[in-house]
């Protein structure tokens, strides 16, 4: 089974240049308050852009990219876009635009464009869940809630904010993550007067699961040049992928509305200068080209879990004013005293896979912290083994194949 989950987004009052906003101290024993049956709801009816998938492409490529810093690494854009989705609700000005340019979409055609996702279907679900924590005392405006109740189905909670809610907001995470994700949120800024965040979960089982006669010993060459051991998963796949620098197969889970996709760089090329050629056009390229030809694939049986921060990532992006107190305009989403603001602090991003004979499970949490069967021609199979270094996707099939999640995997220990 394949799983994946993702959490996004904590907003902290800021004052511009020097200090910030006042603290508060929070009581224990203190708990939430949904208010999500109190806000008025006003459907949006704005239709994602043509080019939507493009532009989706373009960020997730992008964003993978500049995280990416060796090692086995794996992201949610998806979940990273959901949860930066709902707080750009609140951006105005140049902030807005910085974000707006980044996404390709703007506020309410990102909301139609993720409306696409998500599934119950037998034998392969994708949940994905979005929620609000706003500081007891902050004057959040509610249009701002209202907005993205309409556009993301955000559960809102208020609180007083201490330990109680890092609890409370982890506990969330780990239940709409299927207990994949745990313990994203480490502490609570004493500025924070917001948390946008959002959840997603893969539980995916392979359409052809692998018998007992198809796993095999076998030796993986790390990105390092060691030599391991692993268990590797053999099958005759029907979906090949190519271009100047790649090789690749596509295996479906049941339903066959995901997918999972393997990019194996050439021999001589390092996974580092293959990660360096993506982009957004080349990926769209090779998944939109793959062709039915037999393949001869061998899947090792791997884990992987990952953290990043990524403030850093998003400003390098181009998005900038949202993380500088003297400049981010979140004016859409609360009203503020004068000599104060609000900006981003964090967007901390965690996720989890595991890939076995019998599918894949999943799961990503992003939390952004503020301030203030095919027929063939007789041939020879194609044959990919993926013992070195290798790129994967998780692809959504009727959403143009974006990738729900995109990884390497550079070692098996």
């Amino acid at each position: 089974m394949k799983r994946f989950a993702a959490i996004l987004l904590s907003i902290c009052l800021l004052a511009p240049l020097a200090g910030c906003g006042s603290k508060n101290t929070i009581p224990k024993g203190n708990k939430p308050m949904e208010l999500t049956s109190d806000v008025t709801v006003q459907p949006v009816s704005v239709k994602a852009p043509a080019d939507a998938a493009a532009s989706y492409d373009r960020f997730a490529v992008d964003l993978f990219k500049t995280c990416y810093d060796g090692g086995n690494t794996l992201l949610s854009p998806l979940s990273v876009l959901g949860a930066l989705g709902m707080t750009a609700g609140g951006a105005a000005g140049e902030t807005l635009s910085q974000m707006e340019d980044l996404f390709g979409m703007n506020a309410d055609e990102i909301a139609a464009y993720l409306a696409a996702f998500g599934s119950d279907g037998e034998g392969a679900k994708l949940k994905i869940a979005n929620s609000i924590w706003v500081r007891e005392d902050l004057r959040v405006r509610d249009a701002f809630l209202a907005r993205n109740t309409a556009n993301y189905g955000a559960a809102i909670y208020k609180t007083a904010f201490g330990d109680d809610t890092v609890a409370a907001i982890n506990d969330w995470i780990e239940e709409h993550t299927d207990g994949l994700v745990k313990d994203v949120l480490d502490r609570v800024s004493p500025d924070a007067v917001m948390y946008l965040v959002n959840a997603l979960a893969l539980d995916a089982k392979w359409e052809n699961i692998y018998r007992e006669n198809e796993v095999r010993k076998a030796t993986f060459t790390a990105a390092d040049g060691t030599k391991q051991d692993t268990d590797m998963m053999y099958s005759e796949e029907s979906r090949y992928l190519a271009d100047a620098d790649t090789t690749g197969f596509v295996k479906y889970y049941q339903g066959r509305r995901y997918a999972f996709a393997a990019l194996l760089p050439r021999e001589g090329m390092s996974i580092a200068d293959y990660v360096a050629s993506l982009n957004g056009e080349k990926l769209g390229a090779l998944l939109d080209g793959m062709t039915a030809e037999k393949v001869n694939a061998g899947l090792p049986r791997f884990k992987t879990e990952y953290t990043v921060e990524m403030s850093k990532a998003l400003a390098a992006l181009g998005m900038t004013d949202a993380f500088d107190p003297a400049r981010a305009d979140f004016s859409g989403m609360a009203e503020i005293a004068d000599g104060d603001n609000i900006c981003i602090s964090r967007v901390l991003h965690k996720t989890y896979i595991a890939v076995d004979e019998s599918g894949t499970k999943a799961g990503a949490a992003t939390v952004v912290e503020m301030t203030e069967s095919a027929v063939f021609e007789p041939e020879e199979p194609k044959e990919v083994i993926l013992d070195r270094p290798f790129v994967y996707l998780l692809i959504d099939c009727e959403n143009g194949n974006a990738p729900v999640f995109i990884g390497t995997v550079e070692d098996l220990k």
